[in-house]
């Protein structure tokens, strides 16, 4: 598919601040069959966008707003191709690879009850039936509701909540492969639902010898299709924000942010 990506970002500050520095990863990857046509990233007040990739890959832009302002718009546009399977060379994981995705991370430990829960659906020596069932069991255990938790929920949390968002789906389904053995990686991008407005959504890839990466939506109990945009991949949110920053002042920050896919 031919999709249209447009992500606006408002920051408003009850006060005047005197600079604020951002970082924002909404670049769609070049790479498993997408193509990224086209991207533009605005700012108001403007300034000099500066870039860098991460150590996963994933595009960076990055601004410093160093005048006073209470405002601070960041409008990214982007055009990009999508493959209607995900597509991935079958490559051996690195060492370093192989250790970030089957190590515990911050928002998804291997907690005890994590990995009772997902022992319940293994299937000894078949990686991509304990995948599969997996992300069965956490779409139909877990509620979608939000507001249930925050961008701070960890996936021991939600496994005692039972409810959250595609963040705390993808959560589980990290700390769940990851305790049964299975590499396993978190996606952050967008998904265009049959011409619907459109917010941010995440889901996972699990790795399975011998086949490579796999991609799988627990929250809506699917693979990967070419509705998907791909935007950034890490071991679990924190790597992978699509806005984190700071700013100088007293002053109480308030984010709004509009997202919209669209077919051309």
């Amino acid at each position: 598919m031919r999709l249209r990506i447009e992500h606006t970002t408002t920051f408003t500050y009850d006060q005047p601040v005197s600079e604020a520095y951002t970082e924002m990863r909404l670049r769609p990857l070049d790479d498993n069959g997408q193509h990224c046509l086209a991207f533009s990233l605005i700012t108001e007040p403007r300034d000099e966008t500066l870039r860098y990739k991460d150590r996963f890959g994933n595009d960076v832009r990055h601004f410093d707003v160093i005048q006073p302002h209470q405002k601070l718009v960041a409008a990214a546009r982007s055009e990009v191709l999508t493959p209607e399977e995900f597509f991935q060379p079958l490559d051996a994981l690195s060492p370093l690879d192989e250790y970030d995705f089957l190590a515990e991370s911050h928002f998804a430990p291997l907690s005890e009850e994590i990995q009772a829960f997902a022992a319940g659906y293994a299937h000894p020596g078949d990686g991509r039936a304990s995948a599969m069932a997996l992300m069965q069991a956490i779409f139909e255990q877990l509620i979608y509701e939000k507001g249930a938790t925050d961008v701070t929920t960890t996936a021991q949390q939600v496994l005692v909540l039972r409810h959250g968002v595609c963040q705390d789906f993808s959560h589980l389904m990290l700390a769940a492969c990851r305790s049964q053995g299975i590499p396993a990686r978190y996606v952050s991008g967008y998904l265009h639902n049959n011409g619907h407005t459109a917010a941010s959504h995440a889901w996972v890839d699990v790795y399975l010898p011998g086949q490579g990466w796999i991609s799988l939506d627990p929250t809506h109990n699917c693979l990967q299709t070419g509705q998907y945009v791909r935007v950034a991949i890490g071991r679990d949110y924190g790597d992978v924000p699509p806005t984190r920053g700071i700013f100088v002042g007293s002053a109480r920050e308030t984010m709004e942010v509009s997202v919209k896919v669209s077919v051309l």
